[in-house]
């Protein structure tokens, strides 16, 4: 293995020792983030509060341009900008005064076994004790229930109030998962909050999603980050959810079949989880993204002008 220092580079001239902090929120955006909870929660922590960049890696060994390729702006006669794509550290200090960092950006195509080397070496001469992330899975369950999530620790103990939603089970990996599982051979604790997001809203923002976990990273660290902005949007959203879903007697239909089934999980029947429910009591997912599809089909067949301020979430266009 090459050496994982040469992956990165410090961009502050601050010594070690003030730069130290005991936790990190790593945010790859990888496999999979339904309802784009982990963009949600980053963005909003970076919006929010004091943070600079204290480190960077060095992208061009790390990713495949060519299987996702950076969007770039053509203005009329001219290439006006590109968007460089950036792995980042950034040093974020909570409304308390207590700092953690936050690693954000694309999940690396290449030399995975690397970058974890590099992140780890990260942890080390910052004194980082616990590292975090969180991203959204897509589930059978309605959007007008509490969110649910599956929480993972490289320690049980860390997560004692833990009602897993799985057994044991084959998934694809991706880097953020592999750093779980390299930090806990390492000894170092790490935690992740899987939020089970409809799997009819998979594609859109689903800020209740964000919420969530963000409400469980508090819960575990005390980290004072504010959430009422985050609360507003996710609001609002849910609002407008509920409106177009009102409008479709189909899709409202599938909705309240996914209820009957939770609440009746919820109720005390005697399943091991929301999986293992009748699926012939469940809508299929072919079955909702058809309803979703001719809902589609009708909202751009009756002629009316919406403007793009009213015109709902995506799954919903």
């Amino acid at each position: 293995m090459q050496d994982p220092s040469l992956l990165y580079q410090f961009e502050t001239d601050a010594r070690q020792e003030d730069l130290r902090a005991s936790t990190m929120i790593v945010s790859f955006g990888g496999l999979l983030d339904a309802g784009q909870a982990q963009k949600l929660l980053t963005d909003h922590i970076l919006e929010t509060l004091d943070n600079e960049v204290v480190a960077s890696f060095d992208l061009d060994q790390l990713l495949d341009y060519r299987g996702r390729r950076p969007l770039m702006t053509f203005d009329r006669d001219h290439i006006a900008s590109y968007e460089d794509p950036s792995l980042l550290l950034h040093r974020v200090v909570d409304e308390e005064g207590t700092p953690f960092y936050v690693l954000y950006g694309p999940e690396p195509d290449y030399q995975w076994e690397r970058t974890i080397e590099a992140v780890r070496s990260m942890v080390r001469m910052l004194g980082v004790r616990l590292v975090i992330s969180a991203h959204g899975i897509p589930m059978g369950v309605p959007h007008t229930r509490p969110v649910g999530m599956t929480r993972y620790a490289t320690d049980r103990s860390l997560i004692t109030e833990n009602v897993p939603a799985f057994g044991a089970i084959r998934i694809p990996a991706s880097l953020e998962q592999l750093l779980h599982l390299r930090l806990g051979e390492s000894g170092t604790d790490a935690v992740g909050f899987a939020l089970h997001v409809p799997h009819y809203l998979a594609q859109m923002e689903f800020g209740d999603a964000a919420v969530a976990a963000l409400e469980s990273i508090h819960a575990l660290t005390g980290l004072a980050i504010p959430v009422d902005g985050l609360a507003a949007t996710a609001g609002l959203n849910r609002v407008d959810i509920q409106r177009q879903i009102a409008d479709n007697e189909e899709v409202g239909q599938v909705v309240s079949g996914l209820e009957e089934q939770y609440d009746a999980y919820h109720d005390g029947r005697e399943r091991k989880s929301l999986l293992a429910t009748e699926m012939a009591e469940l809508p299929s997912a072919d079955e909702i993204g058809e309803q979703l599809e001719a809902f589609l089909r009708e909202e751009t067949s009756d002629g009316s002008d919406t403007s793009d301020e009213d015109a709902g979430p995506d799954f919903l266009r």
